[in-house]
């Protein structure tokens, strides 16, 4: 069976006609090549992306509406359902780490200092602890040895990688669940008597 090709003949005729269909013209756009592009966009016509029109999705512009990680560690009815999220997810250690550290931050005292940091060690990272945080075993190390003198930087480390991890991996999965979609609905609705 030979195969299907265009022959010179037919590549003229083509061509043949070609050369009879009309170009249309358009003398109402005429561009300079000289023109700048103010002048190009002139005759454009309108743009649309002025302040009347979004220019994004509404479901792209929509994440604006929701809290961040901070405004929710900030608030107590944000804190409270995203608290109940992680527990039902078995992750709330990463939260309550995260809430230790910045209780300790507050410390005065150097004794309660020592306590307070033996404490988060042995209950979030020491090895086989019943609330195990997953951070890096040079961290861990890092900390283990600032333990001998404790300042109130000793958990910054620690507390940014468990930050980060919520931020990126459980605040995106709480934004998207019924505990915080219930949340948001109940704030919106006003009750009239």
């Amino acid at each position: 069976m030979p195969k299907f090709q265009f022959s010179k003949i037919r590549l003229r005729r083509f061509k043949d006609l070609m050369k009879n269909v009309k170009q249309s013209r358009r003398s109402d756009i005429v561009l300079n090549r000289s023109a700048g592009r103010k002048d190009i966009q002139s005759l454009m016509g309108p743009r649309i992306n002025d302040a009347t029109y979004s220019s994004k999705p509404s479901w792209l512009t929509d994440h604006k509406l929701q809290p961040t990680l901070e405004k929710m560690l900030h608030d107590k009815k944000y804190l409270a359902a995203f608290r109940s999220f992680l527990k039902s997810e078995f992750s709330e250690e990463n939260l309550e780490f995260w809430l230790a550290c910045e209780d300790f931050k507050s410390t005065a005292s150097p004794e309660d200092l020592h306590l307070k940091a033996e404490g988060i060690y042995q209950e979030f990272m020491q090895p086989l602890a019943s609330r195990e945080i997953n951070v890096d075993h040079h961290i861990k190390e890092k900390i283990k040895k600032s333990l001998e003198k404790p300042s109130l930087s000793c958990f910054d480390e620690a507390q940014k990688h468990v930050y980060l991890l919520m931020e990126r991996d459980s605040c995106p999965r709480f934004l998207l669940s019924d505990a915080y979609l219930s949340l948001k609905y109940k704030s919106r609705t006003r009750w009239y008597i």
